[in-house]
């Protein structure tokens, strides 16, 4: 298995594929395994390297463990561990906080930064605002991640899902999840090209609190997919990987 200690627990990760490096960052309902349409289609150029956050699939953390406080610095030494000195990085809602706070902390390590589905934690009070006015989403996790248009179609690649994510219980105790992320001044700072991605029936991070979340970075585009939920990359993987792969191409 390809675990390497990191910070104190052992992370695991896959490398597929060789070329110019991408890492997969994967949301709160996923794990290494949410990226099997995409690994197919970009290792053919890329190097791809997956991973679990710790606290998800196989990463387990330890009890009482910093959880979420220390995906960046994770990151950050699997990189290292790796010997990847410069990356693209794909994030998916949850990631979306680690790959915006190395990109942050790491710009002379990033080239292009792509951010599906998510917010990233920012902590602005405009961006705040408009989140509580677009309503909380549903409670049941299917309905939160994928929209209805892909439940009504897909119930099969629905269950998937479902199995995809409880494979993030076993072992692991539930994740501490950061209160606070940057602010509108930290995000003008944002050196790398950035594309967000939005489904029109994601219910978490809706397309127009996305859109003012763009209009804070610095170098942004706004890609929105028609009748797609929270789960772009699984609803709907070969529009995803056409955008990705033209933005990360189009440098």
């Amino acid at each position: 298995m390809p675990i390497t200690r990191i910070n104190g627990i052992d992370l695991y990760f896959e490398s597929h594929g060789e070329g110019p490096p991408i890492v997969f960052a994967h949301g709160r309902g996923g794990n290494h395994l949410s990226w099997w349409r995409q690994l197919p289609f970009f290792s053919q150029r890329f190097r791809c390297i997956t991973f679990d956050h710790r606290g998800f699939g196989s990463s387990i953390d330890r009890p009482g463990g910093p959880g979420q406080d220390a995906f960046v610095d994770d990151l950050r030494g699997l990189l290292d561990h790796l010997g990847i000195e410069r990356t693209h990085l794909v994030a998916q809602s949850m990631g979306g906080r680690t790959c915006l706070g190395f990109a942050l902390a790491e710009a002379e390590r990033v080239d292009r930064l792509v951010l599906a589905d998510t917010t990233c934690g920012v902590s602005d009070p405009a961006l705040l605002a408009a989140i509580a006015e677009a309503g909380a989403p549903p409670t049941d996790l299917i309905e939160r991640v994928l929209g209805p248009t892909f439940r009504h179609t897909e119930p099969q690649l629905s269950f998937l899902y479902r199995q995809i994510e409880g494979l993030n219980r076993i072992g692991n105790p539930p994740p501490t999840l950061v209160a606070n992320g940057p602010k509108a001044g930290e995000l003008a700072t944002l050196a790398a090209p950035t594309l967000l991605i939005v489904g029109t029936e994601d219910t978490i991070a809706k397309p127009s609190v996305v859109t003012l979340f763009a209009s804070m970075l610095p170098r942004a585009q706004v890609a929105v997919i028609e009748d797609c939920g929270h789960s772009a990359y699984f609803e709907k993987p070969a529009v995803f990987n056409r955008l990705v792969s033209d933005f990360l191409e189009g440098m």
